[in-house]
Formats: structure tokens, sequence, C-alpha cells
């Protein structure tokens, strides 16, 4: 089969697109033939070499976001057939030790994560565990399937599981044109909260509001924490989603109202972030909690949701497998919004 590889770190240059052997069930597995992968910012700093997943190792397929038609699979699987349109959870966690990619599921140690530290869709056929594997309806494009697990998956864990976000309450969301944005903001309206969104650029903004966002606010020339407690009647929001990291941790943190939180999972900005004061921080009760990997049974009822059609799937332009260098240079370039995706 095509894969797309790199053997070294580096920049695009590191990328080959070249024949590989195909990979084969375990007992419990199944084979993909990939339709569509979305492309994430881990792919683009592993192979620049700047952070590496725990258990990584070269060479690499990248590729977490897979969506494809089952082609082969294991003596032992019997929850899905040849044939069958599927949507991939990439976390390993939760693997029968039988599936080739078993003993990988530690979710606080070295988690294995299809794309990040095993073979991922940057290919024409994935090898995933049969338990990982979820059925995709016919009104559903295998491209829209395609970038769920880490962008919905993600956005719902950080909201609903580590932030407890209920109805009524205001939410605010960074970096309103990423995958993972696009879906919390979607997500949170849905629950019914107030969604408070900040981008870039004013044509993000405006675009996050097609998605629900009820306030938007260009961060590069706005004021983030007095724009927050303007729309809040002074009161500031309660709660942060947040995963740009060291750019608007300052300004997040002074927009948060009494015992509120700001939930983190990403640092898309940079890993260091400064407290900027103590003081407030615990006078007003508010909490800094990290949004820590999902477990393997909360990706189905949120698939399930995503299926019942209450959310558009963002994608913003679709790259041949064999253009992943241009494709990771546009992600680069941060001109996007929404999901942009590999087709072998």
């Amino acid at each position: 089969m095509k894969a797309m590889l790199y053997r070294e770190f580096g920049g695009t240059e590191v990328l080959s697109y070249e024949d590989v052997p195909d990979p084969e069930p375990g007992p419990v597995d199944v084979v993909i033939d990939v339709a569509a992968a979305a492309l994430n910012r881990l792919d683009v700093v592993q192979r620049n070499g700047w952070f590496n997943m725990p258990g990584f190792q070269l060479p690499h397929i990248a590729g977490m976001d897979v969506a494809g038609v089952v082609s082969s699979i294991g003596h032992e699987v019997a929850n899905v057939a040849i044939g069958d349109r599927v949507v991939v959870d990439p976390s390993l966690a939760g693997v029968d030790d039988r599936s080739k990619l078993g003993g990988r599921g530690d979710l606080f140690g070295e988690l294995g994560i299809i794309g990040a530290t095993a073979d991922g869709g940057y290919a024409e056929r994935c090898l995933v565990p049969a338990s990982h594997v979820y059925l995709v309806p016919d009104d559903i494009s295998l491209e829209q399937a395609a970038p769920f697990a880490t962008c919905y998956v993600t956005a719902a864990h950080a909201l609903f599981d580590v932030g407890k976000l209920e109805a009524g309450e205001t939410v605010m969301i960074h970096a309103a044109g990423a995958g993972l944005s696009t879906a919390a903001i979607q997500l949170a309206k849905h629950a019914g909260a107030t969604v408070l969104a900040t981008a870039g650029t004013d044509a993000k903004c405006e675009r996050a509001l097609t998605l629900g966002a009820d306030h938007v606010l260009n961060n590069r020339t706005g004021d983030v924490t007095g724009w927050a407690r303007e729309v809040t009647g002074g009161a500031g929001v309660d709660m942060v989603l947040d995963h740009v990291g060291t750019a608007l941790f300052g300004q997040s943190l002074f927009a948060i109202g009494l015992h509120g939180r700001l939930v983190n999972c990403g640092n898309a900005s940079g890993d260091e972030a400064t407290i900027p004061s103590l003081g407030y921080l615990f006078h007003s009760g508010i909490s800094i909690l990290g949004s820590d990997p999902y477990r393997p049974e909360e990706f189905g009822p949120v698939w399930q949701q995503f299926c019942a059609g209450h959310f558009d799937v963002v994608i913003d332009s679709v790259f041949p497998l064999e253009a992943a260098a241009e494709a990771h240079t546009k992600m680069v370039s941060n001109d996007f919004f929404g999901k942009i995706l590999l087709r072998p």
C-alpha cells in the first residue's frame, strides 16, 4: 500500500510517499481502507521533533482521525463485517490483549494512540482493534466522520466530564477556527450554555457565529478580559475552554467569575503559562483543571449524539495523500477554519 511517513525529524521535506507492507489483522482486529484522515497539530509537532508522545518511534505514519471501509477482519471479530463504513477511536485504552495493538492502554502513562504512537491514517490502509470502530450511518459521509474523534470526543470530555458545564452557564472558547473549537462551540450551545468565542481574525469570528457562538471577539485586537466582563454584565464567565496556552492564559484567568474554572486541553501557543495574580485566583475560588485523556466508554455516547444530526462538521480543505506536505504547510499558516483532510 501507499503511505506518507517520515524516518527523521524535520520540516515537510522529511515526509515520504512510498510503498509499505499492508497491515494484517490479529484475531480481534480489523483493517480499514482509509477514505479520509484529518490533520492535527500533533502531526506537525511530532514531525518536527518538538514534542513526541510517550511510546513514539520512527519511522512513523501519522493520522489520528480516520474513517474508512473495513477490508479485512480477524477470525474472532463479530461486531463488524467486511464492507462496513466505520469511524475509528484512536485511543488504545481498553484494547483486548489479543489485538496487535493491545497492551498500550495506560491512560496516564504510555497510552497508545493510532496515528500518534501507532501507524495511523496517512495511508491507504490502517490497522485498528475491532472494539474501536463505530458504524457510520449512510447519511454521514466518511469525510464528515473522519475528524470526529479528536474534535468532538476531546471537546465533550473537556466541557462536560472535566468542566461540568451546565445549561445556563457561560463558556469562553478560544481559537474558534480550530477543529476542536468548532466542535466545542456546537456542543456547548446544544447543551444550553451561552458561548463566547474568540479568534485571531474578524472572518473567523463571523464564522463562529454561524456555528452557534452568541458573542465573538478578535483576540488579536480586542481586550479579552474586558469584553468577557462586559458581555456577562461584570460577572465573568463560568468556564474558559483553553487549548491555546501561553498567549491567552492570563487574560482568560481574569475573565473568569467567582468559583469559575479554566479547563486546559492544549498548548498551541506555548507550554508555559503565568498566573498573573494568585490573590485573584484563591480569593475568587477559581479552579484550573487539566483535561485528561477520554475513557473508552465516552466515545460511543458522543458518537450517537453526533449521528443524531445536531452538528456541522467544518471541513476547510481536502488534499490528496501525496500532498501531505502542502496540507501541513497550510496548517502551520493558520489560514484555515475547521479541519484539513487527506484523502488516499
